[in-house]
Parts: structure tokens; sequence; C-alpha cells
């Protein structure tokens, strides 16, 4: 891990290439894509398939693509009850916590006006989960449950087929979730086939969930045609450490997050040079022996850097201008710090939290916004899955009271239709 102190002329160009880590889409890529969604909305069934067939090597039908209830059902049998146990909790964990985001239709009294918002869901969710490099039932537990605790009527599920059949954790986990329709489709052909609808895939409202360049692009490119929740990048963890914390803890959470991807990238912030090089050393031991070992590794090489600041009051601002995906905070009183922290995806606070246990088991969403992006992005929520409906009631003497700067206003934007609509009530 690449260590930098203050004093370092490379500090500021270090922290600037953090901060502007955020993904940016080839235009090799952007082509690809478009092809890909205007083929998908002209061919329907036909070019999924075709898709489905060329990058994934699976021959799909228009009676095999949706997963059957048969084959849900045997999918328990292919896992431990432990196992099972572990995701309904992790279920119930996430439902407690999302249940208290709900929000209900208000309105209020202005007078003889009556004014307010009707909240409701959209009627139907796209959840894209990824294929590849691991599996993760955590991630449709976190895309699903919000969306069944909204009360949204349809959610439909879409992950990349599989030789051997869609992995059963994947499966049990939707189940658990409350996921109605499951379909045996990924990639960008995926994303289009729920952003447009074909045959035999029905279109959605909205699509969430992560996945790789190309469906985040596509993804980024049907906004508007069809909802997303963000346009999310390679796995991020920035810990802010004092002279305290225990470097085999800082190093065993950047690892943890590192092991995602070759992409992943882990920031230390910390007031003590030599816990820097502590755990900078402890990496290097404790990746040995680790399943993901060689992709932690890379990770590691190619972004990982600890900045060595002064103090906490410039760890906290290093920390604010990376904005990352997952704030650790291993100091004392870390809820003393609670404020200043203005951009982050989701805060694990004092040397207990670890960044997995929010990932599995605690209740917060792990969909969280990366790439600097948590300036402006929030974590997957209920708000996601909802739509808002603005209530405007007026009897004729709550108009009368506010005609006259009406038209006065309609006058000045030059727009006579608008003042003679609201004339036309006392005419």
């Amino acid at each position: 891990m690449k260590i930098v102190t203050q004093a370092d002329r490379n500090f500021l160009p270090a922290l600037k290439k953090a901060s502007l880590r955020g993904r940016t889409t080839g235009a090799a890529v952007e082509k690809t894509v478009r092809t890909i969604l205007q083929t998908v909305e002209r061919g329907g069934d036909k070019a999924v398939f075709r898709y489905t067939a060329q990058f994934d090597k699976v021959i799909l039908k228009p009676d095999t693509v949706r997963v059957t209830q048969e084959e849900i059902k045997n999918a328990y049998y292919h896992i431990r009850k432990d196992e099972g146990d572990a995701l309904r909790l992790a279920a119930e964990r996430v439902t407690a916590f999302h249940e208290r985001q709900r929000s209900k239709t208000w309105m209020y009294q202005d007078g003889d006006a009556t004014l307010g918002q009707v909240i409701g869901p959209v009627d139907a969710v796209g959840v894209y989960v990824p294929g590849g490099k691991a599996v993760y039932p955590s991630s449709v537990l976190m895309c699903a449950i919000p969306a069944k605790v909204a009360g949204v009527s349809r959610i439909v599920m879409v992950t990349p087929p599989q030789k051997e059949g869609i992995n059963p954790y994947l499966l049990v986990a939707a189940d658990i979730a409350g996921v109605t329709e499951i379909y045996r489709v990924g990639g960008v052909q995926a994303v289009a086939a729920l952003a447009y609808g074909t045959e035999t895939i029905g279109k959605v409202d909205k699509i969430v969930g992560p996945g790789n360049i190309y469906v985040a692009t596509a993804k980024r490119l049907l906004y508007g045609t069809v909802g997303i929740d963000m346009v999310a990048g390679p796995s991020e963890l920035l810990v802010v450490a004092d002279e305290e914390a225990k470097p085999a803890h800082v190093a065993a959470d950047l690892l943890c997050e590192a092991e995602h991807d070759e992409d992943a990238q882990v920031f230390l912030v910390t007031t003590s040079e030599r816990l820097a090089k502590d755990v900078s050393k402890l990496i290097e031991a404790q990746l040995k022996g680790l399943q993901r070992a060689k992709i932690a590794a890379k990770s590691i090489a190619q972004h990982a850097v600890a900045f060595v600041v002064p103090t906490m009051g410039e760890a906290i601002a290093v920390a604010n201008e990376i904005a990352p995906e997952h704030l650790t905070l291993s100091v004392d009183n870390p809820f003393d710090y609670l404020e200043q922290i203005r951009h982050a995806g989701a805060l694990f606070l004092g040397r207990y939290t670890p960044p997995s246990v929010a990932d599995y088991i605690a209740g917060p969403n792990h969909v969280l916004p990366t790439g600097g992006t948590a300036r402006f992005f929030s974590p997957l929520s209920v708000n996601d899955y909802v739509k808002v409906s603005n209530i405007v009631h007026y009897t004729k003497q709550a108009l009368a009271k506010v005609k006259d700067p009406l038209i006065r206003l309609a006058q000045i934007e030059g727009f006579d239709a608008h003042a003679k609509s609201a004339q036309s009530r006392f005419s």
C-alpha cells in the first residue's frame, strides 16, 4: 500500500486522483451498449436470446427463460439449514430497518386551501443481480426487500444464466425477499428487456442493483425511459484511524473491501505514520490464505493509498474530499465526528463495527453511491421505490385571495391563458 504524508510533494496529486476516481465510460463501451439496447428494443426476445447465446454461451427459449416455482423450491434442498436461517435473519433485519423509512400521504389546511402529497409505490421494479466473480444473495435482499416494504406489487429479478443453473442461494434469497418473477438473463440485454419489455419479460418502471461497466452504462443511457437507482462503480472503503486503532483490524477491513474485485479502491487516513506502516505490512500478511487473494492483492497494488495527516480535523477533511462509499471511523468517541462527515454512503462508527456487519446483517442497505457520488446520491432505500404526487385543492374563496398576484405573475411571464384560467372562475 502506498503511503503519503502531508509533507510529501505527491500528497495533493494522490488526493486529487482519489477524489476524481469515478469510473468514466470509454467510447467503445458506450457504442457497444447502445447497439445492444437498440437491437433489443426492436427485436425483443429474439435479440435477448441471441446476445445470451453470444455472451453467456447459454441457449434460451421463451419457455425456459423464466425460473419456475419448482426450481425455486428445489433450491432450498441445495443449501444447509443454517445458511437458510442466516438469510432469513438478514431479511428480518433489513425489513425492520427499511420499515422505518416508510412515508405516508399527508395533507394540511392553508386557510380554505388543501395542500399535500400522495405517496405510493411504483408498479414494477427490476432487480439486477450480477453473476461472474462472486454470488451476492445479500444484494438480492437489499434490492428486493425495500421494494416489498414500499408496496411494489411486481418485483422482477434478472441474473446471468449459468449452464449448471442459477445459484441456489440467489433463488432462496429471492424467494425470502418476495421477488415475484425471476429470469435467467444478464448483461445489457437484461437491462434492455426490463426497460423496453419483450414478448416474455414485461417492462418495469425502475431498475436497481449493481453490475459491471456495461450494465452501469446501460442504466445510465436508459435513464428517462426507465427510472434507475444510481450508476454504481467499484466497491470502496476509507478508514479514518487514530493512533490507538488496531493495525490488524484496519488491515482486515481494507482487505474486506479489496476482495470484491480488482478495481475496488480502499484508503486509509490516519494521524499516525507508524500505524500506516504497520497496516501496510499486515495487509501483506493477511492476504495469505484468502480465497480471493489475487483479486485483493491487485486492488491493493493498483489503488490503495494511506494518507498521513497531523490532526483528526485534517483526516476528516480528506475523507470528505474523497467522499467514499464506505467510511469507517476507528477512533475514540466516533460520534463526536458524526456531524463533521458530509459525504459518505455509509458510516461505520467505532472499533468494533466491521464493514461486513453492514454488508450482511445490520439492516441498513449496502447498495451505496461510489466514485465520489456520495456528494449527491444516497443509499438505496424505500424512497427509491415510491413516487410522489402533489395535492392542490382550492375553494372559490381560497382562489379569490390569491387571484390578483396569480394573474400578475402570469402576465409577467407572458402567459395570458394562465391568467385567464384563473380569471374565468369569477366571470
